[in-house]
């Protein structure tokens, strides 16, 4: 990142906290008993929790608005002070604050012995800041507040369900405007929107947050995503395993993701005097598998494969239909491999990414090697081996340099185990996602006791690579529901061709059509409803089918089809083996 870029959002960062307390200080005139928690900067925007003695309503925001542009104009300066921990408990006693209040006790048991706090107006704030000098720096039309929703307060399901308003803000109104319009495109590609109007999947209360159920079109496209997968890497060398859903402790004791990732996970069940979880992951017992029995480096490289479903325990507040469910199934693979092999099988799982996305036409993504920070002791200080990092570390940007890919260095995002090839890729808000991850791992050898006899007949640790190309296939599911707007390509659609007679009296002929397409392997429905065609049409483009068959007499003397492609309104007559020709050729080609 250049310094201009770091000091522009910079620069946004505190013209979005500033702005976020200007709408406390706009709830604070509209609720003067209203309760503040938390109200930080995020990407494109802000928001702010309350605890307010009503629900608020959308009509709310306008009113809001108003009340923040007046405090704007009156141009209060953003005061600072520093105070003691107990003249603050005092303050925020008296104001009837209890959550800033918890927030101060914290701060006086980890030892703090002052905190500064600002004022804007009538609004008092525990904050670190920076603000901005005064509210009159950020221009009027260049705000919005967009929407409402709930958050329990410090993320906790167990603690009160807070009011929270976000809102976004930028240096122009021109930006504004380029945002609002970016939201409302995201919004009309949102997964969980089109995943409910073209039946692709859904979550039921009655079986609980974040366990989504798989209606018959979404099971169908995810099926075409495994069988994709399953046939690449099946030619690409790859032994398919089954792992079961429950594991005993124990051998989440010696993986290390007992002490490292016990939060996300759910808690134990015991049978038997013996304690179990579900399972998170599956890199544990794929290295059971490789210790099954003695190995040889003529065995290697062993790659295994895996589908098997995981469950993490995510907390209700960041459930998001499928990118951030309870259960999901990952597109999952470790490699065992020799020093020799480690460049090589990189480059390997490397050039299988540009394949798969290639086939799913995803563009302008790239790689992030992500680096550990050693400072942090408690995500990596049980490592005390730091050559195994900077090994595992060498052999990822080498594999990064040598495919020529872009990519960026990023500290902090590694494993606990290893460093990480993350693929990085903008969704449809353009904020940054991680879609899949390549790790080396150089750690779990020398836990698991994992080995091999080499060629001069001594023991040796192999190297693991855990690969994830697709991610996990809900995500992935998911991701291409935002890019495609609901619109698969021909290949992945679980309807291709709908077949549209003028009137039912060329049903009959659209049978016989619908029969030889079947034959021809392409999914194929006829439109039956007592409709006009121009509804009929519209229904077909609704459910996003790639094609539609037009018939009427002239197709029925001449045995043709009126081909019209979805969302356009030019049409081209085929015969029946022509159009039989062109769907497969899309089909085998996918484009």
């Amino acid at each position: 990142m250049s310094k201009q870029l770091e000091k522009k959002l910079n620069t946004l960062e505190i013209l979005r906290h500033s702005t976020a307390h200007i709408l406390a200080s706009a709830i604070l005139e509209m609720f003067p008993e209203a309760q503040f928690a938390i109200g930080p900067a995020i990407e494109n925007g802000f928001y702010y929790d309350f605890d307010l003695p009503r629900t608020l309503i959308p009509e709310d925001l306008p009113i809001l608005e108003e009340k923040m542009k007046k405090i704007i104009q009156a141009n209060y300066p953003f005061e600072y002070a520093e105070i003691s921990v107990q003249e603050a408990l005092k303050k925020f006693e008296d104001s009837k604050q209890p959550y800033k209040i918890q927030l101060i006790k914290k701060l006086i048991q980890k030892g703090e012995a002052k905190v500064s706090i600002y004022k804007t107006g009538k609004f008092i704030d525990l904050c670190k800041g920076p603000h901005l000098d005064s509210t009159g720096e950020i221009k009027t039309e260049a705000f919005k507040l967009t929407k409402i929703s709930g958050a329990y307060w410090q993320g906790n399901e167990k603690n009160k369900m807070l009011q929270r308003i976000y809102g976004t803000v930028f240096n122009s109104q021109k930006e504004l405007k380029k945002h609002l319009q970016l939201l409302a495109e995201a919004e009309k590609r949102d997964h969980r929107k089109l995943g409910k109007e073209l039946e692709f999947f859904m979550i039921s209360e009655e079986i609980g947050k974040g366990l989504p159920l798989w209606l018959p079109k979404g099971a169908f496209i995810r099926k075409k995503l495994e069988d994709y997968m399953y046939e690449l890497e099946r030619k690409n060398g790859y032994d398919f395993v089954y792992t079961p859903m429950l594991t005993h402790e124990n051998l989440y004791k010696k993986s290390g993701h007992l002490s490292h990732y016990r939060a996300d996970m759910y808690n134990p069940i015991e049978i038997e005097g013996e304690n179990y979880y579900l399972k998170p992951m599956n890199c544990p017992h794929h290295h059971m598998i490789y210790k099954n029995k003695p190995m040889s480096y003529r065995n290697l490289p062993l790659r295994l494969a895996d589908f098997s479903p995981l469950h993490r325990f995510e907390r209700s507040g960041v459930l998001s239909g499928l990118i951030r469910a309870r259960t999901f199934s990952q597109n999952d693979a470790h490699i065992y491999c020799s020093k020799d092999q480690v460049n090589n099988e990189l480059d390997k799982v490397l050039s299988l990414f540009q394949k798969v996305y290639q086939d799913f036409k995803i563009q302008d993504y790239w790689f992030r090697l992500s680096l550990p920070d050693i400072e942090d002791k408690e995500k990596y200080g049980d490592i005390s081996n730091q050559k195994l990092w900077k090994q595992s570390t060498e052999y990822a940007r080498t594999a990064l340099e040598n495919s020529g890919e872009k990519f960026k260095e990023i500290t902090g995002e590694a494993a606990f185990y290893g460093p990480k090839i993350d693929v990085q890729l903008k969704n449809v808000l353009g904020k940054e996602d991680t879609l899949a991850t390549i790790q080396v791992d150089l750690y779990s050898p020398e836990r698991f006791d994992i080995e091999f006899i080499n060629s001069e007949g001594k023991k040796e640790r192999p190297i693991i690579i855990h690969r994830s190309i697709m991610g996990s296939f809900d995500r992935f599911f998911a991701f291409l529901v935002e890019k495609y707007a609901g619109a698969f390509p021909l290949w992945l659609s679980p309807q291709q061709i709908a077949i549209i007679p003028v009137s039912e009296k060329f049903e009959d002929y659209g049978e016989t059509l619908k029969k030889d397409l079947l034959a021809a392997d392409i999914r194929v429905s006829i439109f039956k409803q007592n409709d006009s065609l121009g509804k009929k049409i519209r229904e077909a483009e609704k459910q996003k089918i790639p094609y539609m068959l037009i018939i009427g007499e002239k197709e029925r003397e001449n045995k043709t089809v009126t081909l019209r492609k979805r969302n356009e309104k030019k049409q081209e007559k085929l015969s029946l083996s022509e159009l039989i020709q062109k769907i497969q050729q899309e089909i085998k080609e996918k484009k």
